[in-house]
């Protein structure tokens, strides 16, 4: 999961997977939609492979790269645990608030 995150840690990359979530593209059609040069696209789409989230695939002298979002699950249930976290700190807080409710802050 390490790889995950560091792939999804900058925001071009995750600027990336959106795009690839509407449709798969060669590295030639993502770079026309960054203002950064052609070899620092490739680095980051080996970042996002490295951490499985493309796949690629050669077609002629074309390399297609697709989205696969499979990891992403993993890096949602791990933070879902910290969703329950900041529920549970709100409610306690609310709850305090609401007893302290005599205009006294």
């Amino acid at each position: 999961m390490q790889n995950v995150f560091r792939a999804i840690s900058d925001p071009t990359r995750r600027e990336i997977l959106g795009l690839l979530a509407e449709r798969e593209m060669s590295i030639g059609e993502v770079s026309e939609r960054f203002a950064i040069s052609r070899p620092a696209i490739a680095k980051h789409l080996a970042i996002l492979r490295d951490g499985n989230l493309i796949r690629v695939e050669a077609r002629g002298r074309e390399r297609m790269n697709r989205l696969n979002a499979a990891p992403l699950k993993d890096v949602a249930a791990w933070l879902s645990v910290f969703d329950r976290f900041w529920d549970d700190r709100l409610d306690k807080l609310k709850s305090t608030l609401e007893q302290d409710d005599d205009g006294k802050y």
